[in-house]
């Protein structure tokens, strides 16, 4: 894309960055009072049916999921004007959703500002290697990659880990603000968790919270997942990366059925996102249907964007995804090399 086309594309979605404070108000009413309503209900239904418990509780998890996008939306400062009332918002949804806003913010903006580029991950990514840096790499390495990459590690444990180990502790050189909203955001989190154990006990409250958290969280895991691993996703060196290009072609177009598309709060237009994240969540559709080249970015859906499970590693050489499977003869090459470097520094010896 050259630098001209860049410029366009950018000009064109610049008019969709502003937020409506009517449209934003309007999301917190239909987001935030149901989810407490489900959650209340949920609590009821346990003296007709667990099951029925559950299946609220799930539903409620969506909620969670349309929470957890507003918190987001306040991070990259596009939920308000006023930047105040993000951080407002932004704390009190990061309570709700058991994420440190602070922490997140400055995490996620450099995910953004790194996406794709393959000199500078680590930070606010899901951890990917090359087929080149897998082959190199130590066995235990390579092992603790491939549990991490394993689908019950990273959608099944990944949410415990994520709520009680990633979004509780600070790094540690945070600054005084990062480390004061954790701190406060875990105080609220532990004073009103201690509450609700109190009211209604610790089995009913682990049966309805312990439901939303590990589907919301397995949820918004794979959300993140999808939307940067699909086949021909892009990743560059640091040299050839460029910021609208990852945007584009590293971010996917996750098309949704509209209650999903609602629930998810329009995140599915990733690549929208990722180009400006000053676009409001209900603003990126919009911008989507409003700009021709962006219609142009890799399109996934629900049976499609499952093909993302088998995408492990990335090659360079190829500028694709690619499974275990597909490099187990390289790795048996490097085998071979080394037991053939060992024989030859045996018989040199002797």
């Amino acid at each position: 894309m050259s630098r001209e086309k860049t410029l366009e594309l950018r000009k064109n979605v610049k008019p969709f960055e502003n937020s409506e404070l009517r449209k934003s108000i309007f999301q917190l009413i239909n987001t935030i009072p149901p989810f407490f309503i489900l959650w209340f209900l949920a609590y009821l239904s346990l003296d007709v049916s667990v099951w029925l418990t559950v299946g609220l509780s799930v539903i409620a998890a969506g909620f969670v999921v349309r929470i957890f996008i507003i918190f987001h939306d306040c991070t990259h400062g596009s939920f308000f004007k006023n930047k105040k009332a993000n951080n407002i918002t932004g704390t009190i949804t990061g309570i709700i959703s058991l994420f440190a806003y602070e922490k997140w913010k400055r995490e996620h903006n450099i995910h953004h500002a790194t996406s794709g580029n393959l000199d500078k991950r680590g930070v606010g990514d899901i951890w990917v290697m090359t087929v080149e840096e897998y082959v190199k790499a130590s066995p235990m390495k390579r092992l603790s990659y491939r549990l991490y990459r394993n689908p019950i590690v990273m959608f099944g444990l990944g949410p415990a880990l994520l709520f009680l180990v990633s979004n509780r502790f600070n790094r540690k050189d945070a600054r005084p603000k990062e480390r004061n909203n954790t701190y406060l955001i875990n105080i609220s989190v532990i004073v009103i968790y201690s509450l609700m154990i109190w009211l209604i006990g610790w089995q009913a409250f682990a049966i309805i919270q312990g439901t939303i958290l590990f589907i919301a969280g397995s949820l918004g895991i794979w959300l993140f997942y999808v939307q940067h691993q699909f086949e021909d996703s892009y990743f560059e060196v640091e040299a050839e990366w460029d910021y609208v290009k990852a945007a584009v072609d590293g971010s996917s177009y996750y098309k949704l059925p509209k209650v999903l598309q609602w629930v998810t709060g329009n995140i599915g237009f990733h690549h929208v996102h990722h180009l400006s994240p000053r676009v409001p969540n209900y603003n990126l559709e919009k911008a989507h249907e409003s700009t021709p080249p962006l219609q142009q970015a890799t399109t996934i859906n629900l049976r499609t964007s499952l093909q993302s499970i088998r995408f492990r590693l990335f090659d360079e050489e190829n500028k694709s995804f690619v499974s275990f499977k597909e490099i187990e003869h390289l790795l048996k090459n490097t085998k071979d090399k080394v037991k053939l470097n060992a024989k030859k520094a045996t018989l040199e010896g002797k």
